[in-house]
């Protein structure tokens, strides 16, 4: 890690010569000029989509194998880790402890600045020592400009407990190096306002971690086609998802699609298995076990699949 004098030198916070007069801008010229700059996120995804593929394929080994997955991040990083994480349980019905956010400071720091404690590298390991992380997990730390030491400290902690490291950053290898499984790195450049972060080192590492996260989820069978078939039924917007779904897959009415879901304790992929197969629920959730819970899987065990995905 490079240390702390020479982090003005890091291509976060180098001045972007684009917005040298940011303070005179038109509101219309401020819009086109972040429109820019924002572009270049998309292309940063493109050049990292190789590390990105590893990445997803160790979690999803990992998490198969009965693993856990931890983002570790300070500031807007840590607050962007949470957030993937606080969305996947509604999203993909996992359970709350599959994926989970660790940020410097805990939940006060979600919602009230305390950067201060990003420094502190033991405590970094120490979080990692609280949450009990083992070789079967994987930890992604997250650091826009690549130096933090709490990351860097969970890093360390977490490799020697034998978990796979991920690392995410928007500086070169040559600026700050990682010893770790996957190096990340999403090269968005100088910012508009320099050294603000948040802006295309945040929007990128958002991006990073949607694909991350779902296409782990997808590898995990949470998926079928494009449909979230592990969606939580926990209020009316999802239970009308839900419902959408089943009538998408199988062409039943939105009354015998909702009946359909009440059977099946409101699973859709559970209900899937049922209406395809023909089974009772009971069956159907022992067919689900036996394949991983991967839906398309189960049912070409049985039957050959005939749906419209």
């Amino acid at each position: 890690m490079q240390p702390l004098e020479m982090r003005s030198h890091l291509l976060t916070e180098q001045v972007n010569p684009d917005s040298l007069n940011l303070d005179q801008l038109s509101s219309i010229e401020l819009v086109e000029l972040f429109n820019r700059e924002d572009a270049k996120t998309i292309a940063a995804i493109a050049e990292a989509k190789s590390s990105l593929a590893d990445a997803i394929d160790l979690t999803a080994t990992a998490l198969r194998r009965g693993g856990r997955l931890f983002y570790v991040g300070a500031g807007t990083s840590g607050r962007l880790g949470v957030l993937d994480a606080a969305e996947c349980p509604p999203t993909f019905c996992t359970p709350p402890d599959l994926v989970q956010g660790i940020i410097a400071g805990g939940a006060s720091a979600l919602v009230r600045s305390s950067e201060g404690l990003e420094d502190r590298s033991d405590d970094g390991a120490a979080a990692i020592a609280h949450h009990h992380i083992t070789q079967l997990d994987v930890v992604v730390g997250i650091a826009a400009g690549g130096t933090t030491p709490y990351v860097h400290g969970a890093l360390r902690a977490a490799r020697q407990r034998g978990a796979a490291t991920i690392f995410i950053t928007c500086v070169p290898i040559e600026q700050v190096s990682a010893e770790v499984d996957v190096n990340i790195r999403l090269l968005v450049g100088a910012e508009v306002v320099a050294g603000s972060t948040r802006l295309k080192a945040g929007t990128v590492t958002k991006l990073a971690l949607n694909i991350l996260s779902t296409s782990v989820m997808v590898k995990l069978g949470k998926v079928y086609g494009n449909r979230m078939i592990d969606v939580a039924v926990t209020n009316q917007k999802l239970h009308d998802r839900a419902i959408g779904i089943l009538q998408d897959l199988t062409e039943l009415s939105r009354e015998d699609a909702r009946s359909l879901l009440e059977q099946s304790g409101r699973s859709a992929k559970l209900a899937l298995l049922m209406h395809w197969t023909g089974l009772e629920k009971a069956e159907s959730e022992r067919l689900l076990a036996t394949h991983q819970g991967n839906l398309r899987q189960a049912v070409l065990g049985i039957i050959p699949l005939n749906t419209n995905d």
